[in-house]
């Protein structure tokens, strides 16, 4: 697939980052460079804005205008009651109306945008302000900000003043739950209400049944699928990847057993509202990873959740380099460097096959 291509089958990609969408394209494409997303981003074929979990993501100028108005009550409802109070008194509605006029005018970061409106409603905390803005406007961010290796807080305009008025139509809640199923099905609509944030969707199956396929996992839960969708069988090969920060396939189940067990979740997890880069063996999680960078070196340090078999430490040996020669490729040394196991055996292995 070209780039965007993948970025619409994906349906976005997690984008709390600026790093991660470059290197979630590159683990998923053939000779993916940085500058293919560097252009649609600064071309507006692509942004980044809140949308799915009311967590930024990055989607095709299409989807953008597709899926924002669906996801509207994501947003108001991820603002939260504390936060509402926080704004003592100033309407939403006049907030965004308010914030739109500023914005539209020059990008403004979300800490500036709020003391900016404070002007008008002095009462009422900036720092609330300013997240009230953003969820009750399409708000999508501005490069240079969500360029490779950005820095410093994102700045936003609204989307109608970036993309034009005319990027797409809107989508049904019909065609989300589609899309979803096309780029991460089987899957249960509970993993469908997660990724998306949205409830109630077990209604929007109900009309959609006579257009899916029905499938039973290990457990007896129903799984639901496109029919055209590949299956593959079950003991196909699954190369080593090394997924990024915050990557979609970490991000979109409720139920994340098919690709790592509980004991292994919570040490993926550790940090609240932080997600580490993973690595995939034969699909299953298998390590952590992180670049370090010292002295012009870049090392790619992998901290096995237990023991990794031989013959796929030599394949993410190679593959690591890889990844290396991509995303560091102006170091003096690149070096793939394995830590001690956290534990011999691995979870998968103590209860059976993982399920893919």
């Amino acid at each position: 697939m070209a780039p965007l291509e993948a970025i619409e089958h994906l349906a976005g990609l997690p984008a709390q980052a600026p790093n991660p969408p470059y290197l979630g394209l590159w683990t998923r494409l053939r000779e993916f460079r940085i500058d293919d997303l560097s252009d649609l981003l600064t071309s507006r074929a692509a942004v980044r804005m809140a949308l799915m979990q009311a967590t930024p993501q990055l989607v095709s100028a299409r989807d953008a205008a597709a899926f924002r108005p669906l996801l509207q009550v994501v947003q108001e409802r991820h603002l939260g009651a504390a936060s509402r109070e926080r704004l003592r008194g100033a309407d939403l509605g006049q907030v965004a109306a308010a914030a739109r006029a500023l914005v539209e005018q020059r990008p403004y970061t979300v800490k500036d945008l709020g003391v900016a409106l404070a002007e008008r409603w002095p009462d009422a905390d900036p720092a609330a302000l300013g997240p009230a803005a953003r969820a009750a406007l399409p708000l999508v961010q501005v490069p240079p900000h969500g360029l490779w290796g950005a820095v410093g807080q994102p700045a936003y305009t609204t989307a109608e003043h970036w993309l034009g008025a005319d990027a797409g139509p809107r989508a049904t809640v019909d065609e989300l739950v589609l899309r979803y199923l096309a780029a991460f099905g089987p899957a249960t609509v509970r993993d469908m209400q997660a990724w998306s944030g949205l409830g109630g969707l077990g209604e929007v199956v109900d009309r959609l049944i006579g257009r899916l396929v029905v499938y039973r996992d290990e457990e007896g839960t129903e799984l639901l699928d496109l029919p055209d969708a590949p299956l593959p069988h079950p003991d196909t090969p699954a190369p080593a990847r090394y997924l990024a920060e915050f990557d979609a396939m970490l991000d979109a189940y409720d139920d994340t057993f098919r690709i790592m067990d509980d004991r292994d979740r919570r040490d993926v997890f550790a940090v609240p509202g932080v997600v580490p880069g993973t690595v995939l063996v034969d699909g299953f999680v298998q390590a952590i990873w992180t670049i370090v960078r010292k002295k012009g070196a870049a090392t790619l340090v992998v901290r096995p959740l237990f023991q990794i078999p031989t013959r796929d430490v030599q394949d993410l040996t190679e593959e690591g380099e890889r990844l290396l020669a991509f995303a560091a490729p102006d170091a003096t040394r690149h070096e793939v460097r394995f830590n001690s196991a956290e534990r011999a055996t691995p979870a998968a292995a103590r209860r059976g096959k993982p399920r893919h």
